[in-house]
C-alpha cells in the first residue's frame, strides 16, 4: 500500500490497450471498450479512497474521430449509458464530475447528459472526476492563444503583462491543480496530445498491463513508485 500522507494530489491517465485486450480475448472492440469502462470506475473509486483529489480521464481524443464510424457511435452510447448509471453513486461518494475539450462537436444526448451529471454534482466536495472528451492538448493551447489575444485586442491585457500564469488560466484545466502523475497503461511512452502544458513536471509510470487489466492494485503500485520519486521540478 502506498503511503497514506503522500498521495499525489492529480493524477491523468491515459487508458490505452482497449481494443488489443479485445483482440487477444477474441472479442469485437467495443467488448474492449466496455471493459475498460468498467475499469474506470474501479480505478475512480479507488482513486478517491485513497485521498487523490482529482482523476483526470484520456477517455476521446481529437484524433478518435479517425475511427470506424461504428466504433465512435459505440463508444458514445456507452458513455451516455454509463453517465445514467453511475449519477447516483458520484453523488453518494462526494465525487464532483467535469470535463474537458471541444464538446461542441459530440452528439446533442451525450452533451445533455454530461451538462446534467456537471450539475447533479457541482456541489460535491470529495475528489473531481475530470473527463477529457474531444481533446487535443495543440487545439487546447491554439483555445488559449486565441483568447489572450482577444484580450490583448480589447485592450484589456498588455502584451508584456503574458506569462506562465497567463497562459495557464485560459487552458481547459483552469481550475484544476496540474497532474502530479501521469499513468499511461499498455506500454506505450508517448503522451499522444494529451495535457502538454500541464504535464511539465509529472512524474511519469508507464505499464504494460492493457487498460482492462489495470486494477486497484496496480494504482497503488503506480503510486507507491511515485512516492520513490524525488521531485526536483529542475532544482
Amino acid at each position: 500500500m502506498p503511503e497514506s500522507t503522500k498521495i499525489p494530489q492529480h493524477i491523468a491517465i491515459i487508458m490505452d490497450g482497449n481494443g488489443r485486450w479485445a483482440r487477444e480475448h477474441g472479442l469485437p472492440k467495443l467488448a474492449g471498450h466496455l471493459e475498460g469502462t468498467k475499469r474506470a470506475d474501479e480505478i475512480t473509486e479507488a482513486a478517491a479512497a485513497l485521498g487523490v483529489k482529482v482523476i483526470t480521464l484520456y477517455t476521446f481524443s481529437t484524433e478518435n474521430w479517425k475511427r470506424p464510424k461504428e466504433e465512435v457511435e459505440g463508444l458514445f452510447r456507452m458513455l451516455e449509458s454509463n453517465l445514467d448509471q453511475k449519477e447516483a453513486k458520484l453523488n453518494s461518494n462526494n465525487i464532483r464530475f467535469s470535463v474537458i475539450g471541444r464538446l461542441d462537436r459530440l452528439p446533442a444526448s451525450t452533451r445533455a447528459r454530461l451538462e446534467r451529471v456537471i450539475e447533479s454534482t457541482r456541489g460535491n466536495t470529495g475528489m473531481t472526476l475530470n473527463l477529457a472528451l474531444n481533446y487535443g492538448a495543440r487545439l487546447e493551447i491554439v483555445d488559449a492563444v486565441r483568447g489572450i489575444a482577444g484580450e490583448v485586442k480589447a485592450g484589456s491585457l498588455s502584451v508584456d503583462g503574458i506569462g506562465e500564469e497567463t497562459i495557464s488560466s485560459h487552458l481547459y484545466t483552469k481550475s484544476l491543480p496540474d497532474p502530479d502523475l501521469l499513468i499511461r497503461t499498455s506500454g506505450e511512452y508517448r503522451l499522444s496530445n494529451f495535457l502538454l502544458w500541464q504535464l511539465s513536471y509529472s512524474e511519469i509510470y508507464v505499464t504494460g498491463k492493457y487498460w482492462p487489466d489495470f486494477r486497484q492494485k496496480d494504482l497503488e503500485e503506480a503510486i507507491a513508485d511515485f512516492q520513490k520519486r524525488d521531485r526536483r521540478y529542475g532544482g
